[in-house]
């Protein structure tokens, strides 16, 4: 069996997340988020991108509902032994299949939380589910129940993120040594993803950022790349993954000469980043290290040029991205707490100079604060 966690941790999980169930006031949960499928199941899929649904009742009661693509899927990497097929054929509608599963496990007339925040529950499902349920059983939101189990990460975990981290690390080497004159983007970026691959990782949950001259202001992934030109500069922000868990990197290589302005720019995140280690803290806020990144880049006469939002949580995540919740932005009430994982960021854009910095990494929050699993250069890389 591909299971990745011994069966005594997932148990716990669910343990876990029944008492919260209870403590809600919920007699079940429906599932359609693929990452708390894995996180408490095993369950390993690209099924998600059509309907699926699992039920875990405060009972401790699990079944799944899915397609037949998906019927050995979870036989081989979860550990659910219910698993009920809804037929594709003209005019099916599945969420009268998982009404049908959840009779079965009693939930007529019960109270069930629903995860409606998920990727695979398109709006569209979502009235399907709930004109489904309707006069069934009683439904509310309960899409954090999960998600905020799964903060804290456990020691098998964090492994998996220090993996992740060391391939990230490696991926790192080759954007720095790679990245020179006439070399074409898509190169480096295959040079990239084969250290990743070859190393036991995964395909990252987003395609990653990159682009150069103009287009390295872009901070999401475009089509159409071409090579590095001899003055330039090239944004890098990618993340590797190991068993679905992500660690994550960002910096600019810049070509030819430096301009004076890039060498500013560099050294105002560079000081932002240590200042928001030093807030990372347990009993901190996520949003006063987002404050902290704005003051600092804010002094250094970059009001304006920096993004709302500063970096986010990283754990195990599925296309079509690797940011996961809190997302660190000012107000953000989210106390930091041992086993966490955050990337953060510093990103500065200047859209009349057509200049761009940037530097980030991942780390692990100790009970003596961030521990970084990827290293991003302190200084800047200039080829």
């Amino acid at each position: 069996m591909a299971l990745h966690f011994r069966r005594r941790e997932l148990a716990e999980r669910r343990r876990r997340a029944c008492a919260r169930m209870v403590a809600a006031g919920l007699d079940g949960l429906l599932l359609f988020r693929q990452e708390s499928l894995y996180y408490l199941t095993g369950y390993d899929t690209s099924g998600y991108s059509l309907f699926q649904g699992m039920y875990l009742g405060a009972d401790g009661q699990l079944a799944l509902c899915t397609r037949s693509a998906d019927m050995r899927q979870a036989r081989l990497t979860s550990v659910v032994e219910d698993v009920r097929i809804w037929r594709d054929r003209e005019g099916a509608n599945p969420a009268e299949d998982l009404r049908a599963m959840l009779a079965d496990y009693g939930c007529r007339g019960k109270r069930l939380g629903v995860e409606y925040h998920a990727y695979g529950l398109t709006a569209q499902r979502g009235q399907m589910v709930d004109a489904a349920l309707h006069g069934f059983c009683r439904t509310e939101d309960a899409s954090d129940l999960v998600r905020l189990m799964r903060l804290v990460k456990s020691p098998a975990e964090l492994r998996y993120l220090r993996q992740a981290g060391r391939l990230a690390d490696e991926a790192l080497a080759v954007a720095n040594r790679r990245t020179v004159p006439g070399t074409p983007l898509g190169v480096i970026y295959g040079e990239m993803m084969q250290v990743v691959l070859a190393g036991d990782g995964d395909p990252s949950a987003s395609r990653w950022p990159m682009g150069s001259g103009p287009e390295a202001l872009l901070v999401r992934y475009h089509t159409g790349h071409g090579r590095v030109a001899a003055r330039d500069q090239v944004t890098f922000e990618f993340a590797a993954a190991y068993r679905h868990y992500h660690a994550a990197l960002m910096h600019v290589v810049l070509t030819g000469k430096v301009d004076r302005r890039h060498r500013d720019m560099f050294r105002a995140c560079r000081d932002a980043l240590a200042a928001c280690h030093e807030t990372l803290r347990p009993g901190r806020t996520v949003g006063e290290v987002f404050d902290t990144h704005a003051r600092v880049l804010t002094r250094a006469g970059y009001q304006g040029h920096f993004l709302n939002g500063c970096g986010y949580t990283m754990g195990a995540m599925y296309p079509p991205t690797w940011m996961d919740g809190p997302m660190i932005y000012t107000g953000n009430l989210q106390v930091i707490a041992p086993g966490m994982v955050f990337f953060i960021h510093m990103i500065l854009l200047q859209s009349r100079t057509g200049l761009t910095m940037s530097l980030g990494e991942t780390s692990v929050i100790t009970p003596r604060g961030p521990e970084p699993i990827t290293h991003a250069p302190r200084e800047l890389v200039a080829n």
